[in-house]
């Protein structure tokens, strides 16, 4: 995979071996998705407890890992946005430790600015893709994504920005292991499912470029709409249509995407409707923090 990688962006072959990718990281998903599952759990952070507990996460990752926030006292992360986000986080069954989280904040009005136009408002230069040319209704920005250290297990992943470095691989079965860095992708999976759910279909999200580059090899397609500045690293602003996710995701990521939306059923994020306006015949049914 690392040799395909450094041919992809060749001129003539590139094509074709992006296609390669594509189709090995589709069938690696159809085996994960078998056993995702069995060790790993999303779910809504639908009650204060579990809220607490993923600001906790964040406080673990962001502060204490990453040194990208201050300690504090309560050891809690967690700011004005959060007031109006739906949180999602994933549990690892074994430990019942929690395995990665994330939020999708949203906007119901012109003074709930999102943080990508209150803070990098200057980096987004696209005439169209903006979040100001969208119903405040219909915008959502996927923000705080964090994976704790003992559950990242790539060598390729453990540059900080990222928040991904070694585990205790001692700690975890094998296929366990294997599991562990589609945390991330679940997230990013989970995180458009309930934007299309409650109708908030145009996504934004700072993120690294070659994070974005990674994603489109899952068929999760970021589109970039402005420069790379300094923001906890260098990011650049991108946005998602959350209604072409499942045209465009490989098989084996839609399989992963459906064991995602059950677990959010289950967890009572998610219930069934016969809308035929769902794609996946799912509904949002969020319960945001008040906080």
């Amino acid at each position: 995979m690392k040799k395909l990688k450094s041919l992809a962006d060749k001129p003539i072959i590139g094509g074709v071996v992006k296609r390669a990718m594509t189709s090995l990281a589709s069938n690696d998903a159809k085996v994960i998705s078998k056993h995702f599952s069995q060790y790993l759990r999303p779910q809504i952070a639908n009650t204060e407890e579990l809220r607490h507990e993923v600001y906790h996460l964040r406080h673990q990752v962001y502060c204490e890992e990453l040194n990208f926030e201050d300690i504090k006292e309560s050891h809690e992360e967690h700011d004005e946005f959060d007031n109006r986000s739906i949180h999602c986080f994933v549990r690892h069954l074994s430990s019942k430790s929690l395995a990665g989280t994330v939020r999708l904040i949203q906007s119901n009005a012109e003074q709930e600015l999102l943080p990508i136009e209150q803070f990098c408002s200057h980096a987004i230069d696209h005439p169209e893709l903006s979040p100001a040319n969208f119903p405040r209704d219909a915008i959502c920005e996927i923000s705080r994504l964090a994976v704790p250290e003992n559950f990242r297990k790539r060598a390729i992943d453990k540059f900080k920005g990222a928040a991904t470095g070694a585990i205790n691989e001692q700690a975890f079965s094998e296929t366990e292991l294997r599991c562990f860095p589609y945390i991330a992708i679940c997230l990013y999976l989970a995180a458009t499912a309930m934007a299309m759910q409650t109708k908030r279909y145009h996504g934004f999200v700072m993120m690294e470029p070659r994070l974005a580059r990674s994603l489109t090899f899952v068929g999760i397609q970021f589109q970039q709409i402005g420069k790379l500045i300094e923001f906890h690293g260098k990011r650049a602003p991108f946005y998602i249509d959350a209604r072409q996710l499942r045209e465009n995701l490989s098989p084996g990521y839609l399989k992963l995407l459906e064991s995602v939306e059950r677990d959010l059923i289950q967890s009572g994020g998610l219930k069934p409707t016969t809308d035929k306006g769902y794609n996946n015949g799912f509904s949002m049914n969020p319960q945001v923090s008040t906080n």
